[in-house]
């Protein structure tokens, strides 16, 4: 800011300066007489870093500054950061703001301002605005406009240069203004040639040019983007040299004619002929070629009459021949690193110069400007590297930058809440590092850059990460294709922002409510579940798995038969909330509670914490992916062994998959910590139950053969399923090699004296065989019933915790461990510590409300004898019918459940085909038909489909053959499967599946893969979810149901050492005219806001759709901008990359591609239309 001190101090010092100073030279233009003349105020026509880096200068010289902005420009800090500022170019489009001479004259007289720096870019190499800043009675500061217009008209530069004795390149004599000149040229001339922008630099209007079909094409864009930028769409063409450096001089001269050049400045390494990383001095560059450019730069300065600073830019071949490209007749953006190696602040000495001091009075001699050490410019910019460096926009939502020694910041508008607009130059900060030697430099440059924490939009700075760590850019081996030959440069580790994106999803939980769907209106419960201690510095003891990784499966099994008390297995981790809570049990509270686990139910056969219904609902609603809950536990848990409900052919989905699919599978699962594979078939199908049986064991997981039981053995009357039916298949298990031969009663169907008979059956004929059974307590008699198991010779039950067991979940555990103490079959638990574990779930369970079967189901129901109704269906079944307006009617669904059951031929029920009896239970009860109607117009009705597919045989065939006449009446001409389903599916191309993701998810891993394989579009989903919100799992259960409350304060652990402090302070009650509703945080201590699209608000106005990324018949905006031509039209027919429409941001232009081959269905834009990123353009089919 202005300092009136410092600017009298400064006044009194200039008085003694001598007035006039007469000068002999003549020639090229510098003045025979230089008078000195104080600025007292200077106008920066400007924006940006620039801007405010010469504020900067001017307050340490006591020189007022004063700062014009566009109406887009009005929050700009440049504005603030001057001592006066005026808005210019109202009703203007943002660029032609800052292109209105007359009006930056206006301000300049108006205002008693004495001289003008143009800064870079924009009119800073117009020489009709330096010689209308002169003619105003102004000084510029700068060249005179002579040298801005010979030096900016890149024709007479080359014609200087050739009079200097400079070498140049073959080049046009003039500049180029039609397609037809350019192609007559590189006709002549041949190619490769380069377009460069008759008026302008910074590389805007500049392409490369290869291919003589593509010179029209290249010509126009090169000529529409130079109009763009500098108001003139005049090309210069030459040829191009092939991998050479990018070396330029800096130069400063005064107006007696003395030239000194400060050193030079590599800046090879570019990205579409703009700089991205400068260096100064150039590494590598041979001390005879530097003082032969250096020379050839100061001899064409003075040829020409150059005064103030500029810099002459060549191209350096391979041999160390260097040709003239241009002069840039301004300051430049990098010339930060020059001042560092030399100590030289340029913005002060083209002021000074401009008042008339010379540079030998500044101390500016040849001999004494020696560069010390290396310095590295960065330019950090807001445009997005992985996905061809569009410029991106929006609001910071974080901003904290690197420092410390050896780094400077030049930056404007870099701040938590600024708005990055897509009307300017993407250039956020730049970071310059100065350090002894080159890899110093990088070192401290590097470090800076991972400092740097910008959230809201995407930056170059992982990009920049890579450059800064190639071998061959610390070792100073650059041309200008560094970048284009390095391909690894794109390798980007994301960066995880995973606070702001816990931010955001907190915020759309607050603003639009539960991002999961809740099944009634209960809310979680306030609590904070007391954790059990556990002495976590000890490793736990060991237990089972451990004989199972020592020794393998066999002995596994073995150690298990042996066993003397009754084992058991707990299914509080997976069954039990599948049964009493939907399933919606959290890796959050599970993984709190395991090493509790670890430590005090090391005896216990294993846990069941996986497969199932797990898998998909943790995908589909709670955001969080199956395989990290498995890795988790298995750290927190390394001594239980794993169980896991394995579908057979099904895998954990609901169809049929090809058989590679489950192979590769059950291979991940080991791989991730699963040990027991549970496999079962919904059919008892035994072609399905061996794929997955050999999956299993091909995987080195044990195979636990599951054996579904339904009916009745202990009635003679139900012949269908009896206990012949059950021993056969127990034959069969066994021959195909299980190490464990299970029962799986799903709906609790198993009494007391049926169980009797069945164990000890299989007992009889299975002597070393482990037998486990898994049953359902909904009737009430699971505790009778698995007591009579273990009396009868079972090895293993299945129990829950006593607070999560009973009704459809299994048998208590607190009731078994206390039924067997002091009998033979103790299980060795202590039932303190049983309670100490029931303890936590009783509460946990409270997060849940939400879910809580014993919202629809109050107690056992031993109608489940009749019903047959499997325990993880019956509360789904509930929630349903209560969904779909049933919910009075549910004894009625429980009914139709008999009698579909019935209709279907009486089939084992368990997923997936306790869903086909679901499904048309349900149908019945909504039809109001009895089994006798769906019988009759079964050749009319509209069949669910599960039902469809299961008669078709999608599925497997059922005990007894498919049900007729209903299967023909409903099929009819349908095909149908004979066999096992997936013997005829292809194998799946999991090359192609990651390479298909990676499309539109970078950063998956083989898990993401193998989850799409099952569950293609909830894996798609769930991935863009994680994309957006981040790691929802680690946010405490209420939370993430519901939010946090308004004031509350909470902590988010998000991984070892690293916890987050949040504080909830406000929703807005104002509402954007976009639609966005504001969320305040405190994240840390510090303020955070993110920006919420208010859906419900948003149906009364109109806000432009967004492109749906997982659906690709949406093709959306890649980056902010605005439409300058669309190709085609609704109904035209596309091919796959065609060009669709042109984007212009940011003085770039971009051609966006179709993403697919199909019909443009409809066009959501018009030429001039403004977009922002991700906006539909159009929808193609």
């Amino acid at each position: 800011m202005f300092i009136p001190a410092a600017q009298s101090a400064y006044r009194t010092l200039r008085k003694t300066q001598p007035r006039i100073r007469l000068n002999y030279l003549f020639k090229n233009g510098y003045s025979s007489k230089v008078e000195y003349k104080p600025i007292r105020s200077v106008l920066v026509a400007n924006r940006g870093e620039i801007a405010i880096r010469v504020f900067r200068a001017c307050t340490e010289l006591g020189i007022k500054s004063v700062a014009v902005y566009s109406e887009q420009d009005k929050m700009h800090m440049h504005r603030q950061k001057a001592d006066e500022s005026y808005i210019v170019g109202k009703g203007l489009p943002p660029v032609e703001a800052y292109l209105n001479i007359p009006e930056i004259i206006r301000v300049c007289k108006e205002n008693d301002v004495d001289a003008v720096h143009p800064g870079y870019g924009f009119l800073s190499e117009r020489s009709d605005f330096a010689q209308a800043v002169i003619d105003a009675g102004l000084r510029f500061i700068g060249p005179t406009p002579k040298v801005v217009q010979n030096m900016g008209d890149k024709v007479a530069a080359r014609v200087a240069a050739i009079e200097a004795g400079v070498p140049i390149v073959p080049g046009t004599d003039g500049p180029v203004t039609t397609k037809e000149e350019a192609l007559d040229f590189c006709k002549k001339h041949g190619l490769p040639v380069i377009f460069k922008a008759a008026y302008g630099g910074g590389g805007r209007g500049m392409r490369v040019v290869r291919k003589m079909e593509e010179v029209e094409e290249n010509f126009g864009r090169a000529s529409s983007e130079a109009k763009a930028a500098f108001g003139n769409g005049a090309m210069f063409i030459e040829k191009f040299i092939e991998r050479p450096r990018h070396i330029e001089v800096q130069l400063l001269g005064d107006k007696a004619g003395n030239v000194v050049h400060l050193y030079e400045r590599d800046c090879s390494v570019q990205r579409r002929h703009q700089k991205v990383v400068e260096i100064a001095p150039a590494p590598r560059l041979p001390v005879e070629i530097r003082d032969k450019m250096t020379e050839a730069a100061v001899r064409l300065a003075r040829h020409v009459g150059y005064e103030n600073a500029g810099t002459v830019e060549f191209l350096c071949d391979e041999n160390g021949n260097f040709y003239f490209i241009e002069v840039n007749a301004r300051l430049q953006v990098e010339h930060t690193v020059t001042e560092e190696i030399t100590g030289i602040d340029l913005v002060q000495s083209q002021i000074r110069i401009a008042e008339g001091m010379t540079l030998p009075e500044l101390g500016y001699t040849q001999e004494n400007i020696v560069p010390r050490g290396y310095a590295i410019q960065c330019r950090v910019t807001t445009e997005d590297p992985a996905n061809d460096f569009q410029p991106n926009t929006g609001r910071l939502e974080v901003f904290r930058s690197g420092e410390g020694m050896g780094i400077r910041l030049d930056s404007a508008s870099a701040y938590a809440g600024a708005i990055i607009s897509p009307y300017y130059d993407s250039l956020l900060v730049k970071v310059i590092s100065h350090a002894s030697d080159l890899q110093s430099s990088a070192s401290k440059m590097n470090r800076a850059l991972r400092e740097f924490r910008i959230r809201g939009v995407k930056t170059n700075i992982p990009f920049l990460l890579n450059v800064l760590e190639n071998q061959k850019f610390l070792h100073g081996v650059l041309d200008t294709y560094f970048i284009d030959e390095h391909p690894q440069l794109f390798k980007f580790k994301p960066s995880l922002n995973r606070a702001q994106k816990l931010l955001n999803y907190m915020g759309e939980v607050l603003v639009n409510g539960p991002q999961t769907p809740l099944a009634t209106t209960l809310k979680p419960a306030v609590v904070t579940p007391p954790l059990p201690e556990v002495p976590l510095v000890t490793e736990p003891p060991k237990g089972l798995r451990d004989i199972l990784v020592c020794e393998g499966p066999e002995a596994f099994a073995k150690e298990v038969r042996n066993r003397k008390g009754l084992l058991l297995m707990d299914t509080t981790f997976r069954d039990a909330h599948q049964s009493l809570l939907a399933t919606r049990v959290r890796s959050h509270d599970l993984l709190k509670i395991s090493p509790f686990v670890a430590h005090k139910f090391n005896n216990l056969y294993s846990l069941e914490n996986w497969g199932g219904a797990t898998f998909d609902v943790a995908l589909r609603f709670l955001h969080e992916c199956p395989w990290e809950r498995l890795e988790e536990m298995r750290k927190r848990i390394p001594n239980i062994p794993f169980q896991m409900l394995l579908r057979g052919a099904n895998a954990v989905g609901y169809t049929s998959y090809p058989d590679n699919v489950v192979y590769k599978f059950c291979e991940l699962a080991v791989q991730t910590g699963m040990d027991i594979f549970r496999v079962f078939d919904s059919l008892n199908y035994l072609p399905n139950l061996i794929l997955g049986m050999e999956a299993a064991g091909k995987a080195g997981g044990v195979v636990e053969a599951a054996i579904s039981y339904t009916g009745d053995v202990s009635d003679p009357q139900r012949t269908k399923y009896d206990l012949k039916y059950y021993t056969n298949l127990a034959d069969e298990l066994v021959k195909a090699g299980t190490h464990v031969l299970c029962i799986k009663d799903m709906a609790g169907l198993l009494k007391p004296e049926a169980a009797r008979l069945l164990i000890t059956a299989i007992r009889d004929k299975h002597p070393d065989i482990p037998i486990h059974i898994h049953t359902h307590d909904t009737s009430g008699a699971g505790v009778a019933s698995m007591l009579a198991c273990a009396n009868a010779g079972a090895d293993v039950v299945d129990v829950a915790v006593d607070s999560m067991s009973g009704m459809t979940s299994q048998p208590s555990m607190g009731a078994i461990v206390a039924s067997l103490q002091g009998t033979p079959l103790d299980t060795n638990l202590d039932l303190r510590t049983v309670s100490d574990y029931s303890a936590y779930w009783e509460q946990t369970r409270t997060l849940y409300a939400p879910f809580e079967c014993t919202t629809t189901m109050r107690s056992g129901n031993a109608d489940v004898y009749l019903n047959e109704i499997p325990g993880g269906q019956y509360t789904n079944l509930q929630f349903q019918a209560f969904s779909l307006g049933l919910g009075d009617f549910f004894e009625d669904v429980k009914k139709a459940y008999r009698e579909a059951n019935l209709l279907l031929g009486d089939i084992i029920k368990v997923t997936p085909s306790s869903k086909v009896v679901g499904d048309l239970a349900q149908f019945m009860v909504q039809n109001d038909l009895t089994a006798d109607q769906v019988l009759e117009r079964a050749e009319e009705l509209s069949f669910p489909k599960s039902v469809v597919e299961y008669l078709q045989g999608s599925i497997g065939i059922p005990h007894g053959g498919f049900p007729e006449p209903l299967r023909s009446r409903v099929l009819k001409d349908m095909p149908r499967i004979e066999g096992r389903p997936g013997a005829e599916l292809e194998p799946l191309d999991f090359g192609k599946l990651k390479k298909d993701l990676k499309e539109s998810h970078p950063s998956i891993t083989d898990r993401d893969v193998m989850s799409a394989a099952l569950y293609p579009q909830v894996t798609n989903d769930y991935l863009h979810f994680r994309e957006k919100y981040g790691p929802v799992d680690k946010l405490d259960t209420r939370i993430f149901l519901t939010g946090p409350n308004v004031g509350e304060e909470f902590e988010v652990p998000l991984e070892r050492g690293k916890t987050l402090s949040v504080k909830a302070l406000a929703v807005s009650a104002d509402l954007k005219p976009n639609g966005i509703r504001e969320v305040f945080f405190e994240l840390n201590g510090q303020l955070r806001a993110v920006h919420i699209l208010d859906k419900e608000a948003v149906k009364e106005i109109h806000v432009h759709p967004k492109a749906n990324k997982s659906n690709k018949s949406e093709v959306g905006a890649p980056m902010p901008g605005t439409v300058i031509d669309i190709r085609v039209n609704v109904g035209d027919k596309v091919e796959k990359g065609q060009p669709l429409v042109v984007l212009s941001a940011m003085k770039m232009e971009m051609v966006v591609q179709s993403p697919i081959a199909g019909v443009v269905k409809k066009l959501e834009i018009a030429n001039g239309t403004k977009l922002e990123g991700e906006d539909l353009i159009m929808i193609i089919e």
